[in-house]
């Protein structure tokens, strides 16, 4: 009996290693970056960020290089845009965990902010 039971713990080892253990899943892949090889950087939107005001972007002010793609990334629970203050952008919203990016080819100060939460603003400068 004792045998019995050792071959079929031995049968199971083998059909196990010989299968591969199990995996998860890998998780969803991120929304793709821009491959034009334009450098890129990135802001956050933090949680709580419609009661942050200044600080609701993350950095509020980000100084890039001119042809810098940016990306804003909603790390919050609730919806949010980026919203150029004159003609320029506007996101649409931006739902939790989604994001919008934009590239800047030429200098300049460009200001912005969340047309949800108009107290959310931001500022990218571009070199």
């Amino acid at each position: 009996m004792l045998s019995l039971r050792l071959a079929a713990l031995a049968t199971t080892l083998v059909f196990a290693v010989a299968c591969g253990g199990y995996s998860a899943p890998s998780p969803a892949s991120p929304s793709p970056t821009p491959t034009s090889g334009d450098p890129s950087s990135s802001v956050t939107i933090p949680v709580g960020a419609e009661l942050l005001g200044t600080r609701a972007f993350m950095p509020a002010e980000l100084s890039v290089a001119a042809g810098t793609t940016v990306t804003w990334v909603n790390t919050d629970s609730t919806t949010h845009t980026s919203t150029s203050n004159a003609a320029g952008w506007n996101s649409g919203n931006i739902a939790p965990g989604g994001q919008f990016s934009f590239p800047f080819p030429d200098a300049g100060t460009f200001q912005y902010h969340c047309a949800i939460h108009p107290g959310m603003v931001g500022t990218i400068v571009v070199r």
